[in-house]
């Protein structure tokens, strides 16, 4: 076989795998729809013949009990499992958009989202998220702990004009709108040399909060433009944007010049440190407060995806950052946006 030829097949062979994969995942995903329906159905069983019968809690045990003697070694049928297929059916029987969504993602994922999400939308957008970026139980577990329904609602950034289109939600989910940096152990007055200098020695703990693909490049990275040197903070990497990822520290409130800046960073980057293959370089200015129509206007003519966030030094209050979201009306119309623009996305 010539060199030619071996090239050729190596195409060919790449060809037949990607194929097989892909049969093997819309086989995954027959099956998983069964099982989700088979489940469902249970439940519903369990419910009506409570109901019908008056029968208490103790007819799940017995139930239990006996399929799992009829049918030795299979998975599923425990006391707990068939109470959280009761209480499926119960949550999402009246729920037209969620009950079909609900045999998209795996029996565990639905779990986790039952358990963690209660607010129909929040849920919708959790197995949304999953069944288009394939989340598994940990990275969704992440995912909800993180906050990324209320940073997406949340979401100060230009990232719908300024990232490409293959990569606009993945960005959007990529900044929070606020990080917790309780970690440091710093007093409320310092300056952004002594915040800098305590992510670094906190660097892991600083990369978990800013997300699991992020990797971390340098601080005080020099950018040298003619004769003049400029330094950035912190420079990070994005794995899966593949784009390097600018951020800039402020201990004070957010000023419309620190987007200025950082658009000048980001051309710099673009120009003279970015690969061909990698995507256009983001910017993350944080800040210690930030004013939401400072922002917008801030961003309103940047054409470099910035993202502006705050942070905090102990944990937000869950009603405190509760107040803060938009009405129900205006985050079903956001919510459904953003599921039509992952439809379009490629």
């Amino acid at each position: 076989m010539t060199k030619v030829e071996k090239n050729l097949y190596k195409v060919f062979l790449t060809e037949i795998k990607e194929k097989i994969h892909q049969a093997q995942y819309e086989a995954l995903k027959q099956v998983n729809k069964r099982l989700l329906t088979l489940y469902w159905e249970i439940g519903k069983s369990i419910v009506e013949k409570q109901k019908q019968y008056g029968w208490g809690k103790s007819i799940v045990e017995t139930l239990s009990r006996d399929l799992q003697s009829e049918f030795v070694g299979a998975q599923g049928y425990s006391v707990q499992n068939l109470w959280y297929m009761r209480q499926m059916y119960l949550e999402y029987k009246d729920d037209s958009k969620l009950q079909p969504l609900v045999g998209e993602i795996g029996w565990s994922h639905n779990l986790v989202i039952m358990s963690k999400c209660k607010d129909k939308l929040e849920r919708e957008f959790y197995i949304q998220m999953t069944k288009k970026y394939g989340w598994s139980k940990n990275v969704l577990s992440n995912q909800i702990v993180g906050k990324s329904y209320e940073n997406f609602l949340l979401n100060k950034t230009n990232f719908d004009k300024a990232v490409p289109k293959k990569y606009k939600l993945q960005a959007k989910l990529a900044v929070k709108d606020e990080y917790n940096f309780d970690f440091l152990e710093m007093s409320e007055n310092h300056t952004e040399k002594e915040l800098e200098l305590a992510l670094m020695k906190n660097i892991r703990q600083f990369l978990s909060e800013m997300g699991g693909d992020f990797a971390f490049i340098g601080n005080q990275y020099r950018l040298q433009v003619g004769k003049e040197d400029f330094y950035i903070d912190l420079l990070l990497y994005h794995r899966k944007l593949k784009s390097l990822v600018v951020i800039e520290l402020k201990a004070g409130k957010f000023k419309p010049e620190y987007a200025g800046k950082m658009n000048f960073y980001l051309a710099v980057l673009d120009d003279t440190v970015k690969h061909e293959y990698e995507s256009p370089s983001i910017g993350i200015i944080i800040c210690k407060t930030k004013s939401k129509t400072v922002v917008e206007y801030a961003l309103k003519t940047t054409t470099n995806p910035i993202g502006i966030a705050s942070y905090t030094l102990t944990e937000t209050l869950p009603m405190e950052y509760k107040d803060m979201l938009p009405s129900p009306k205006e985050i079903s119309e956001r919510l459904s946006g953003f599921i039509e623009a992952m439809k379009e996305e490629y």
